[in-house]
């Protein structure tokens, strides 16, 4: 974490092949605080400091008992509300990240075949569990290249419709519609992990809105949730009953009747859990998704509009209506060393604005979830013309 305004600056780190290891941002530049991670992202000082209070009565109890009981009623009661879930919809909840919630998805929603769209590396990882699912139907693939988005299009035969709401790898942002001509019974799955609590969303047109708690939640990693619509849960009675053989660990019916009893199937991370219930509750007393969303689009509305000043600067998302609010990617141009600015902004406490490995050495990738103060953000683009000045 960098010095608060008007102290000194620390003195950088050594880096091995920082061209520059003896360059200190000024302390009057430096954000508050200097994480900007795309995930695990920024946790409030005021979420660890909540642990105090159940570190000896709540962790390292029982999970079948009511205070960590009382902890999952709260985090889903509370994501409910934060994301305005219509009446029906039902939050379920699992040990796993995202990551597992492709194979259970694959296992207990999807009927025969889906269509998925691939915008960036985690939607491509989703629409790779489904292809090498041995039990379904090839899924039809709709890509774009990366730094675009395409669309869910409705398809005779296709029963689950999936794409990122925000991919977090490019940072391009989908809108959460149902496809029109769409089948009536047709899920529509959404991963919302790097979106949930940060940008709006009506839920109405999903069936499934999944996510885990370690980006706009300002949690720790561990857990998946999943708003499910009354389509979606009829659908995991169907699949069900078709007898797919289904490791208990990634059985939605299973995940299901566990979260109905305020329960996981097996010892959830109690911390994660407090962790995210005192973000979700943060979050609802600021004023709910509506003031999560006025703050990440102040953060994001600066950072872009910065690098389209910049001429050695521009945003990787070209189109503004398909960037994200959350995640933003910004490309360095030549002759800027993207890799030394990033390099010397870590040396000053400034990190975790590294690009997505597979998208490049010469980007920035900010984290600018509602824990991040669009000041901060600020701050952030100050360094930058600062270091990119000296290093100049």
């Amino acid at each position: 974490m960098t010095s608060p305004p008007g102290a000194a600056a620390p003195a950088p780190a050594a880096v091995p092949g920082d061209p520059a290891p003896d360059l200190r941002v000024p302390a009057s530049l430096l954000p508050a605080d200097g994480r900007f991670g795309s995930g695990p992202s920024r946790v409030r000082a005021a979420q660890v400091e909540a642990l105090t209070g159940i570190a000896t009565t709540v962790v390292g109890t029982s999970h079948r008992q009511a205070p960590v009981m009382d902890l999952v009623r709260r985090a889903r009661t509370g994501l409910a509300a934060l994301l305005g879930a219509p009446d029906g919809y039902e939050v379920v909840l699992g040990n796993g990240g995202s990551t597992l919630f492709w194979d259970v998805a694959a296992l207990g929603l999807v009927r025969e075949q889906a269509q998925a769209c691939v915008v960036g590396e985690f939607s491509a990882k989703l629409a790779a569990v489904l292809t090498a699912a041995p039990f379904l139907a090839d899924p039809e693939v709709l890509s774009a290249p990366y730094g675009s988005r395409v669309l869910p299009a409705s398809r005779s035969g296709v029963d689950t419709y999936a794409f990122a709401h925000n991919e977090t790898s490019t940072g391009v942002l989908t809108p959460v519609h149902r496809p029109a001509g769409a089948d009536d019974d047709a899920l529509v799955l959404v991963d919302a992990t790097s979106a949930a609590g940060g940008v709006d969303v009506d839920l109405a047109e999903a069936d499934v809105y999944y996510f885990a708690p370690q980006k706009a939640l300002a949690s720790d990693g561990g857990l998946w949730f999943a708003v499910c619509s009354p389509r979606a849960l009829a659908r995991v009675e169907e699949v069900a009953a078709l007898g797919r053989w289904t490791p208990a660990s990634l059985s939605l019916p299973l995940a299901l009747a566990s979260s109905r009893k305020e329960q996981t199937l097996n010892t959830p991370a109690v911390v994660t859990l407090a962790l995210l219930v005192d973000q979700v509750e943060w979050l609802l007393a600021q004023g709910g998704l509506a003031w999560a969303a006025a703050r990440t689009a102040e953060s994001s509305g600066h950072l872009y509009a910065w690098a389209e000043q910049r001429v050695w600067a521009r945003p990787f998302v070209a189109d503004p209506a398909h960037r994200s609010p959350v995640v933003g990617t910004v490309d360095l141009l030549a002759p800027v060393d993207a890799t030394a600015v990033r390099r010397v902004l870590r040396a000053n406490g400034v990190v975790d604005v590294d690009p997505y490995r597979a998208l490049g050495p010469d980007q920035l990738r900010v984290g600018m979830f509602p824990a991040v103060d669009p000041a901060d953000v600020q701050a952030l683009t100050a360094c930058v013309d600062w270091v990119v000045e000296r290093l100049a």
